[in-house]
């Protein structure tokens, strides 16, 4: 949730008891926008959405839900998901007295829970909250544009939290996007993506093409086309995958898993001395 630096109470003549919070600054979440940005991103959202998940289902008030479940309740900080609006947050349990009280209405399916001894509805708070992370975050972030080698366990995942008769429950669901293997952090799962290069490159160290810009999806520049790699090998499977890229430079920056940024330039014929970085040059016949 978000971070509270602080809080005073006033009174004033119109309205009494009145609550000033001081709250960490965040940017409003715009759906358009994050399915533009990489998917190692969307998958840090996705990851921190499951988090609070799980914090939820076991706060120490208990199960929390979210009646408003909705994108416009959230706000990116440091590219993590926090929610903002907890006015229509509930820790009451829907009370039963058998499975057909335990009803759950959504626009696109319904789902009846199993009603507990103790005239409770089973996980319903849980399972609310599962279910509308599914329907407007997992669908669209997960998927999209994720590594192939990826897409079987992310589809799991997915598929899991939008059938509460399949494993939909938060807890497993936040075990298994936290051991996922992110591309940035397994490297196994890296050099298999990898595809062995043919193309032969020139390796020009402390050096830097300062233009040569083309625009690429998806970019950590506007202007450029700047990806994460894993290593050298993946930077060369994705120039040889562009036409236009006669070039890469190596930076010393990395993404938040611990990925290498790298520019890929369409020519090399300004090098600059740059200690911080290596530039790799096609070798043309």
């Amino acid at each position: 949730c978000f971070q509270l630096y602080g809080y005073c109470y006033q009174d004033s003549n119109d309205i009494p008891d009145t609550l000033t919070t001081i709250t960490e600054l965040g940017s409003p979440l715009e759906m358009i926008q994050l399915l533009q940005t990489s998917w190692e991103d969307r998958f840090r959202i996705c990851l921190s959405l499951v988090r609070l998940l799980h914090y939820l289902a076991h706060s120490p008030l208990g199960s929390v839900t979210l009646l408003d479940f909705r994108p416009r309740q959230f706000v990116i900080v440091d590219g993590e998901l926090k929610v903002t609006d907890l006015d229509d947050a509930s820790i009451e349990e829907s009370s039963c007295t058998s499975n057909s009280d335990c009803f759950m209405e959504f626009p696109a399916r319904n789902f009846t829970l199993p009603c507990s001894v103790e005239g409770r509805c089973q996980s319903m708070n849980e399972k609310r909250n599962l279910y509308n992370a599914y329907r407007f975050f997992f669908t669209y972030l997960l998927p999209h544009s994720a590594p192939s080698s990826l897409r079987p366990l992310l589809d799991k995942i997915v598929n899991a939290t939008g059938n509460h008769n399949e494993h939909g429950n938060a807890k497993l669901e936040y075990l298994a996007l936290e051991l996922s293997p992110s591309p940035s952090v397994n490297s196994e799962f890296t050099q298999k993506c990898v595809k062995s290069a043919n193309t032969q490159y020139r390796r020009v160290p402390e050096a830097f093409i300062p233009d040569e810009n083309y625009r690429c999806w998806p970019s950590y520049h506007h202007k450029g086309c700047l990806l994460s790699v894993f290593d050298v090998n993946e930077a060369i499977d994705i120039c040889d995958s562009y036409s236009q890229c006669k070039a890469f430079v190596l930076t010393n920056q990395t993404t938040w898993t611990g990925r290498q940024l790298v520019f890929f330039k369409m020519a090399s014929n300004h090098i600059v001395p740059d200690p911080d970085k290596i530039t790799y040059v096609k070798v043309t016949d």
